[in-house]
């Protein structure tokens, strides 16, 4: 490994000193309070959320062609009640049409959509039910549809919102592949309506229109380039989103909104042929500016949140003030999106330390709710500290800059540290997520998401072979 991972640092101090020699500017606290910063309850939306953290929305890989939720699709959402954390952000990436899947396995908008919903509720329930702690839950489903990374029948199967030449050429795309319409876009704004129709029928509290990682909406709102209504300068480029978020207020009184936002972008990235770590594809001929949202004029691989910050405005006028902020894509710049300290195989090794990359994500949702200090920010980026997790979330709480501390693909893995940490016991780290991203090489070769490693509920099932096969092809 090039890195010393967070865990490998016996104490506090130990820890401190090398982020300030590596130049991390984030902090931690010595010790985790019992019944501290962590387990304080937050009013959202005139909710009473029980404490602050909440499971993050992902992808499983694993409901069925129909778009329907599996067995295995249950366990997960029981695990996110078994979790003890009290905001539940999603908990699924939903679908709104079928060709906007990013997997054929993705759940998806259907006649029974209702039903299937209400069996995941249920099931997150039911895992809460197992737990001893602050029964209070606030439950949304993420809204989505996959745009340019769309592969509903596997291939990829692009719905461009605009051209973009370096992702044409890292994807092998034809340059003159069609844009979606004006008119096919806002039949997508219509389906992210009834989407919500539908979950809140089944009872969730809120949805999120994704605007985020490269999908639709986020692309969209890079769409500088983009002719016609829906691209151009800020209103152009925010107007479906806009429109979505009217359209749900009238059809769905009482039903919340959330964004979840990639804050931050660089240009794409790519593996050296050599040594396989991250650099940046060649844009010398190129301006980014024009086709990414929350990019440095100055230099491609640096994230600039001016666009973030006059995103919120329009979300303010809104009234959407729950955002949960992200940073990139995990197509294009992974390191970026999932600090880790090992790829999945379709990525490559770390560019920079990921402690550094951590560091962004806490900056970036503290300048964030600096501005903002009226809005609920979920903060991201948490997995790789490991073991110090708890003690880092810990002091941005404490220190107002941030108000949820998110927890994603970690959850395979342990889905009870929330609860664990609540209630005053020690961490399983034997449980801990070390970054390995088997649950992202799994799906990028056709299986389903799961912590191989670590789940014994994954270890026995034959991907878990195929995946330390896949593994051991890979460039180290």
């Amino acid at each position: 490994m090039r890195f010393s991972p967070p865990g490998h640092h016996r104490s506090a101090a130990a820890l401190r000193a090398h982020l300030q020699q590596l130049g991390a500017d984030f902090d931690l606290d010595d010790q985790v309070q019992l019944g501290g910063a962590l387990a304080q309850p937050l009013t959202v939306y005139g909710h009473r959320v029980g404490n602050r953290f909440c499971t993050q929305p992902m992808e499983g890989w694993d409901g069925t062609r129909s778009g329907a939720p599996t067995e295995h699709t249950l366990r997960r959402w029981r695990n996110f009640g078994r979790s003890g954390a009290s905001l539940v952000w999603g908990g699924e990436a939903f679908a709104v049409t079928p060709d906007g899947r990013a997997n054929p396995n993705q759940l998806c908008l259907g006649p029974d959509s209702e039903r299937h919903l209400a069996a995941l509720l249920a099931a997150l329930r039911q895992g809460r039910s197992e737990t001893a702690g602050d029964p209070t839950l606030l439950i949304g489903l993420q809204l989505t549809h996959s745009g340019r990374f769309a592969r509903p029948d596997g291939p990829l199967a692009p719905r461009l919102a605009q051209h973009h030449p370096l992702l044409a050429a890292k994807y092998k795309l034809a340059p003159d592949l069609p844009l979606l319409g004006d008119g096919e876009l806002e039949a997508i704004g219509e389906r992210m309506v009834q989407a919500a129709v539908v979950a809140q029928r089944a009872g969730f509290d809120f949805v999120d229109v994704k605007c985020c990682h490269g999908y639709l909406l986020h692309e969209l709102l890079g769409s500088h380039t983009r002719p016609g209504r829906y691209g151009g300068d800020l209103a152009g480029r925010t107007r479906l989103f806009t429109r979505v978020v009217e359209a749900i207020r009238g059809a769905c009184p009482g039903l919340h909104i959330g964004v979840r936002l990639s804050a931050g972008d660089t240009v794409p990235f790519q593996a050296n042929a050599v040594t396989n770590i991250g650099e940046p594809m060649d844009c010398r001929s190129f301006d980014w500016t024009q086709h990414h949202f929350g990019i440095s004029h100055a230099d491609p691989t640096s994230i600039d949140l001016a666009a973030a910050l006059a995103f919120l405005q329009v979300c303010r006028r809104l009234e959407v003030k729950l955002v949960n902020v992200t940073l990139g894509s995990p197509y294009w710049n992974p390191h970026l999106q999932r600090p880790a300290a090992y790829p999945p195989s379709d990525g490559y090794l770390p560019p920079v330390d990921p402690l550094l990359l951590v560091a962004t994500h806490l900056r970036a949702v503290r300048t964030l709710k600096q501005a903002c200090p009226d809005f609920t920010f979920v903060g991201t980026g948490y997995t790789y500290l490991q073991e110090w997790l708890p003690q880092v979330a810990q002091h941005a709480l404490a220190h107002q800059h941030v108000d949820c501390i998110g927890l994603g693909r970690l959850l395979l893995s342990y889905p009870e540290l929330a609860a664990d940490l609540l209630a005053g016991r020690p961490l399983q780290q034997k449980r801990l997520c070390r970054t390995f991203s088997d649950c992202t090489t799994a799906p990028r070769n056709g299986m389903l998401s799961g912590c191989f490693p670590l789940d014994p509920y994954y270890q026995a099932m034959p991907e878990a072979a195929k995946v330390k096969a896949i593994k051991q092809q890979l460039p180290r």
